[in-house]
């Protein structure tokens, strides 16, 4: 188990692998072992991959570089309007502070979060365009995003394509189409750990790097013992990965179903093509938080709003670039089957609970009889 793993590296993988002594050169041993387990499970090169503290900073750092690396031919990013905050907000921001809103293009998605492609190819053929950045798929709604087409148009222009993959990385087949890649190895029932991958040949530098830790792409070594759980949860994920989707993308179907069955809800998101373990649906007349809390109430956990921005209570910008509903928003992430034994049991109870929790809150707020 990744736990037993995480408590045993205590033991021999405690110290700093930069040092030179017994113990770090254990700890470096250790730290390269857990690199060649994930490399090997992503199929690229050891050297490619470098331990971040999370997948978002590993997300931010990854455009950062790629964008450093050409700051000599621009300064434009492309993104899809559905990106991980950790994207747009620093983008934003970049833009903001240089009183130009044409170094941000924020690609527009269809009503299923699908990327608009020939809105993509005339954005990335903008001169001065230097870093494109898409999801593997979306986290808040599960839509896979067409990453072959993406990627091609990118290349076409010599554009670094930056994959986000921190939902699908353990849930979903692994990636192929990238530049620069980046995970999370929370995603796949590890520690939390980020994950950033950028193949040979690839221009990416980061502009405070120490060429000695992490291939020059972070500024401290990882704690080995995150690490080395990381890699044993990647092996033992990857071990029940299609069985695991399998499971999870039949429940899934059940709590699509069952939304669909409340009055006034909308279930979003592509329903084939889509990640196994996610599902969000939006109900009117209610509050999502105030469904989050009454199905809390009664043991059940689930979350609303943006998936990378939950503790605010503004709007899914996912949901809005997709022009749904965002009123009542009811976000579902299935955990792993191994790390939720009884999974099924709880689905089963949350489908159940579902639209009598919904009508209360409305009951609630004497919006039951509209």
């Amino acid at each position: 188990m990744a736990r037993d793993t995480l408590l045993a590296a205590l033991e021999v993988g405690w110290a700093d692998p930069a040092r030179l002594h017994a113990e770090g050169r254990r700890a470096a041993a250790l730290l390269d072992r857990a690199r060649e387990v994930v490399a090997a499970g992503l199929g690229v090169r050891p050297a490619e991959v470098s331990f971040l503290p999370g997948g978002p900073t590993a997300l931010s750092k990854a455009v950062e570089g790629v964008a450093y690396a050409a700051r000599r031919r621009g300064a434009r990013t492309v993104a899809s309007a559905v990106e991980h905050s950790a994207v747009l907000v620093p983008a934003r921001a970049r833009a903001a502070a240089a009183d130009d809103a044409r170094l941000l293009a924020e690609v527009a998605v269809d009503a299923a979060g699908r990327l608009d492609l020939g809105a993509w190819r005339e954005a990335l053929a903008v001169p001065g365009t230097v870093v494109a950045a898409l999801q593997s798929a979306n986290g808040e709604v599960g839509t896979r995003q067409p990453l072959g087409p993406a990627h091609e148009a990118a290349s076409a222009q010599g554009i670094p394509l930056v994959v986000d993959a921190m939902a699908s990385l353990g849930r979903d087949a692994v990636p192929t189409e990238w530049d620069v890649l980046v995970g999370d190895a929370r995603s796949w029932g590890g520690p939390p750990l980020g994950l950033l991958v950028v193949r040979e040949g690839v221009r990416w530098q980061w502009s405070g790097s120490r060429a000695d830790v992490e291939h020059g792409r972070w500024d401290v070594s990882p704690w080995v013992p995150l690490a080395l759980a990381a890699a044993e949860a990647w092996q033992q994920t990857s071990a029940t990965r299609a069985s695991d989707s399998e499971l999870t993308r039949a429940l899934v179907d059940d709590v699509r179903s069952a939304a669909s069955a409340v009055p006034d809800t909308q279930v979003v998101g592509d329903p084939e093509d889509r990640l196994p373990h996610v599902v969000t649906f939006s109900s009117l007349y209610v509050d999502g938080e105030a469904v989050v809390n009454a199905l809390d109430a009664a043991g059940i956990s689930v979350a609303s709003g943006s998936a990378c921005t939950s503790s605010t209570l503004e709007p899914s910008h996912v949901l809005v670039a997709m022009g749904v509903l965002t009123h009542g928003n009811v976000r579902v992430t299935l955990p792993l089957p191994a790390v939720s034994p009884t999974l099924s049991e709880d689905v089963a109870a949350f489908t159940t609970a579902l639209a009598p929790t919904i009508r209360s809150v409305r009951d609630q707020l004497g919006v039951g009889d509209l």
